[in-house]
């Protein structure tokens, strides 16, 4: 008998239908004598929604009542689960953040959580009860609900997973698998049996939607297994390992990129010391994160032209941020450039193999694609270039590294 901890996303609870289907992979498990605990996330759509009704009546508004409103999504669904389990005569109980407690710092809206008290549930796991949790809140120091932010379930799942000591957390979804590219681009994309943590969490960081990143960071610290199934179907999904557990690796494990991206470069900036931090600085203090950056020297051979990424949506702030302190900084113009995305390879064989961004970067050549910027890391190449290559790029890279479907 093992300890399993289930996890169903929005999608996998969308509607009545999709409910039942989730209560019968529940009763399945029950079945082969696992003892089971269920996080859901809310109906697809909920989230949403909920979060327009607080915005529409309070633009300003508290971040309390912010995360009253939009933890009701997940109340619902966990609900509406146990007791399409009790209708295939499964005893299962549904449980709020609070009433575990699921306990969390007093960041509402993005809180962290600090401990479970697990008690309870083991005692109802004694009397064979399935416990259905909500996922995505908590219950902050000041006693309120709190939030955990955007595709905070899958961290409440391995969360329960690690506190329960589960031998598995397994992750449905509208997608059977992590695949070495997005196969709605690339046609050759194949499924992964296993992939590395660190492999999925550079994956999820750039752009792949499978999992959420702070749930990844979490499985790793500790050890909690994953693994990605379709609520869908029955076929065998992707393990979510410690790089011991994969025999072969190959060299890149995946092709990924992210459009969310937006350059910035800013022409003729003084080169003398203190200027960087003059730029990074407000942009930090306001929250703005930067990517890639790169230092060229200007056409004048006296300055140089500064270029880095934000997030697309933080372009105008940055603008406005820089523009801001341009007597200070004394650079010429500002350059944005919104037309780019980031496209990157990621594996932890790279570790061992040399020439990786060299055979990247020949492979682009070959179909006239312009690298703009370029950062790596021990298992990740990363490229920024035009957006219209983006598919072009992510199939030549996939063709490059023999990831293609055999």
């Amino acid at each position: 008998m093992a300890r399993l901890v289930m996890k169903f996303g929005g999608t996998s609870v969308a509607d009545l239908e999709l409910i039942r289907r989730a209560a019968r992979k529940i009763r399945a498990e029950v079945e082969r004598g696992h003892e089971v605990a269920v996080v859901v996330s809310a109906m697809a759509g909920e989230t949403d929604r909920l979060i327009k009704l607080i915005g529409d009546i309070a633009s300003l508004h508290d971040a309390r009542e912010y995360d009253s409103v939009v933890a009701t999504g997940e109340q619902v669904s966990a609900a509406l689960l146990a007791a399409a389990l009790q209708e295939l005569g499964v005893s299962a109980r549904s449980w709020l953040g609070w009433q575990i407690p699921m306990h969390t710092d007093g960041v509402h809206g993005a809180a962290r959580i600090t401990r479970i008290e697990t008690e309870e549930i083991e005692r109802r796991f004694k009397e064979g009860q399935v416990a259905i949790i909500a996922g995505f809140q908590g219950l902050g120091p000041d006693n309120r609900v709190t939030t955990l932010g955007r595709g905070g379930s899958d961290t409440t799942a391995v969360a329960v997973a690690a506190a329960l000591k589960a031998e598995r957390c397994d992750i449905y979804t509208d997608v059977d698998g992590v695949y070495t590219a997005d196969p709605a681009i690339v046609d050759a994309a194949r499924k992964l049996d296993r992939i590395t943590y660190e492999e999925m969490l550079e994956l999820a960081s750039l752009g792949a939607k499978v999992l959420q990143t702070r749930s990844v960071e979490m499985a790793m610290k500790y050890g909690v297994r994953l693994q990605v199934l379709s609520s869908f179907n029955d076929t065998p999904g992707t393990l979510v390992v410690d790089e011991d557990g994969i025999v072969e690796k190959q060299v890149v494990s995946g092709v990924t990129y992210t459009a969310d991206e937006a350059k910035i470069t800013l022409l003729r900036v003084a080169d003398r010391p203190g200027v960087a931090a003059l730029i990074f600085g407000p942009l930090a203090d306001a929250n703005v994160n930067v990517d890639m950056i790169v230092q060229n020297v200007s056409e004048d051979g006296k300055t140089t032209d500064l270029t880095f990424t934000v997030k697309r949506s933080d372009l105008e702030r940055a603008i406005q941020l820089i523009e801001g302190a341009r007597e200070e900084i004394g650079h010429h113009a500002v350059v944005p450039d919104r037309n780019v995305v980031k496209v990157s390879i990621v594996g932890v064989a790279m570790r061992s193999h040399a020439g990786v961004a060299q055979r990247m970067f020949r492979a682009l050549a070959e179909k006239n694609i312009n690298i703009q910027v370029i950062s790596t890391s021990e298992i990740k190449v990363s490229v920024l270039i035009a957006a219209e290559y983006t598919e072009l790029a992510v199939r030549a890279l996939h063709s490059a590294f023999e990831l293609d479907a055999a």
